[in-house]
């Protein structure tokens, strides 16, 4: 009996993490996120916002997608892919962001946007038939992109 009353209560509580893990806002500053997904078909959206805030996001597996998003002054945000099939997005609006991408596997994308001055992206990517897509907008950016 105790079994069947508890379960109702743990899978609503597990039902209500998985729905706020998706999507992890930081807007304080100075805010540390730290964020691993394995498996298959996961994704994960952050929106950094404010002054020296930090975002890592580390990502093993297939068909896996990171959406993150800076606007500020001084962020710092880091994602590395393992696998096949996965995608990064890089969104930086502000002064002095840092942003970095590393993918390995076999067809990865990277999709990176600055807006704004004196960010830095920085994409490495090994493997076979990767993609990567830069656009930049402002002044004093730059963007490192290595393929091998």
């Amino acid at each position: 009996m105790f079994v069947t009353a508890i379960a109702p209560r743990a899978i609503a509580a597990a039902a209500l993490l998985a729905a706020t893990l998706g999507a992890v806002p930081a807007a304080a500053d100075g805010s540390r996120i730290w964020i691993e997904q394995f498996g298959r078909d996961n994704a994960i959206a952050s929106d950094v916002s404010g002054r020296a805030n930090r975002l890592t996001v580390h990502q093993d597996g297939r068909g896996l997608t990171a959406f993150t998003t800076q606007d500020g002054h001084r962020n710092r945000m880091v994602v590395g892919q393992v696998g096949v099939r996965n995608k990064a997005t890089s969104t930086q609006r502000g002064r002095c962001n840092i942003s970095g991408i590393a993918q390995f596997g076999a067809r990865n994308v990277a999709d990176v946007d600055q807006r704004g001055r004196c960010n830095a992206i920085g994409v490495i990517q090994g493997g076979r038939g990767n993609e990567t897509t830069a656009v930049q907008r402002g002044h004093g950016n730059v963007a490192v992109i290595v393929q091998n």
